[in-house]
């Protein structure tokens, strides 16, 4: 069985779906320390001119301590997610494919949490289910697991009987694969050769949010997330 971890990101990127593409069961790695000022919070959208943040505002109290499973949204500023949406409709009602997947959409972003993992994860299974991706999905905060880095990952495959892992590129730097062998378990590394396909606007940007591949490309979005005829950037992303 093949397992991947990742963390519960805000509307992934491209990317995100590739490796969870690659897996039969993905761990969503939320319990571990929320990072400001990353993607667990915001992503982007491609604009008319460039490029903009979508953020989710996080309760300021303790949040340099906190597990991503226990990360709250701010209930302070109550227009967020009217903004949001109203920011990425104004730049995505004229894609292709957009009216086929707005209302899904809204309905995945208006999903009732006070956590940013429950409404993360409402996202990551709207755009899983639109890209025709159907995998397990796990939540590492529920396996009893501990420890960190290679160490976590070990575990947690361990715990959910994988034979195969399936790691980021950057796990290159920090991952005792011996470990993993030992265990029986056989580590693959993604590597993510970002595709080039048509925008709404030029030039090109890669690592936007998946939504901006889904509104221009619809069903045919899981083969340009693999690099099926489109061609793809020479660099491996991380």
């Amino acid at each position: 069985m093949k397992v991947t971890i990742h963390q519960p990101e805000h509307l992934p990127w491209l990317g995100f779906f590739h490796k969870m593409f690659m897996a039969d069961v993905i761990v969503v790695l939320d319990n571990v320390q929320y990072r400001r000022r990353y993607f667990q919070n915001r992503n982007r959208i491609r604009t008319i001119n460039g490029w903009q943040w979508i953020t989710v505002p996080i309760e300021k109290e303790n949040r340099d301590e906190l597990l991503i499973k226990d990360a709250i949204i701010s209930s302070e500023d109550l227009k967020w997610k009217k903004k949001n949406a109203d920011s990425i409709f104004y730049n995505y009602s004229k894609a292709p494919f957009f009216n086929m997947y707005w209302e899904g959409f809204i309905n995945a972003y208006n999903f009732q949490s006070h956590h940013l993992s429950g409404m993360n994860l409402s996202l990551i299974q709207f755009l899983m289910k639109s890209f025709g991706i159907q995998r397990n999905l796990r939540l590492a905060s529920e396996l009893s697991v501990a420890g960190t880095k290679g160490d976590l990952m070990l575990t947690i495959c361990e715990a959910v009987g994988a034979t195969c892992y399936i790691s980021g590129i950057s796990g290159r730097e920090y991952f005792d694969t011996d470990s993993f062998r030992k265990s029986g378990i056989n580590v693959t590394f993604q590597e993510f050769h970002h595709p080039i396909y048509k925008q709404l606007y030029e030039p090109f940007i890669p690592c936007m949010s998946s939504l901006d591949l889904l509104f221009n490309y619809g069903e045919g979005s899981l083969d340009i997330i693999n690099g099926i005829g489109v061609p793809v950037m020479e660099t491996v992303f991380k």
